[in-house]
């Protein structure tokens, strides 16, 4: 009976010390975002690489990169390129203020079936180092071919 409590205890302090550090993890993480804050234009994405899992040939290929200006002047982004002719990027008309959200759109040709790694690259007045997105995935067509008959 010693032993079923003892073991009890330790559990129960085992998953008591595993939360606690999880929400200090929480609290380091949104410390790390709120220090990162810039003097003139500033960008930091919430994700810097897209994962488009496995979907069907002919999907939706549209996905958003999203970012907040975390300097304390507007940032404009001047061009947003795609590493081929089947990633088309879209960028934000004028500047984002201080603390306002923007959006980099791209979107992946899903009529190309198999495995693609693709980037975007962005120029903006935040870095004079312009920064590379990911994408990737894999399309896979599930749809039996049609038989031609000779």
């Amino acid at each position: 009976m010693k032993k079923i409590i003892l073991l009890t205890a330790l559990a129960l302090v085992g998953f008591t010390a595993n939360a606690q550090t999880a929400k200090s993890a929480v609290k380091k993480t949104a410390a790390k975002i709120e220090a990162a804050k810039v003097d003139g234009p500033g960008m930091v994405f919430e994700n810097e690489t897209i994962d488009y899992g496995t979907i069907q040939k002919g999907a939706d290929g549209k996905r958003e990169f999203v970012f907040i200006n975390n300097g304390n002047k507007p940032v404009t982004i001047s061009n947003a390129q795609g590493s081929c002719g089947c990633t088309v990027p879209t960028k934000p008309d004028g500047a984002i203020a201080p603390g306002a959200r923007g959006v980099i759109g791209v979107k992946y040709d899903t009529n190309r079936v198999g495995p693609f790694t693709k980037t975007v690259t962005i120029t903006s007045d935040a870095s004079e180092t312009p920064k590379v997105l990911t994408i990737k995935g894999t399309i896979v067509d599930d749809k039996p071919a049609t038989e031609t008959k000779s």
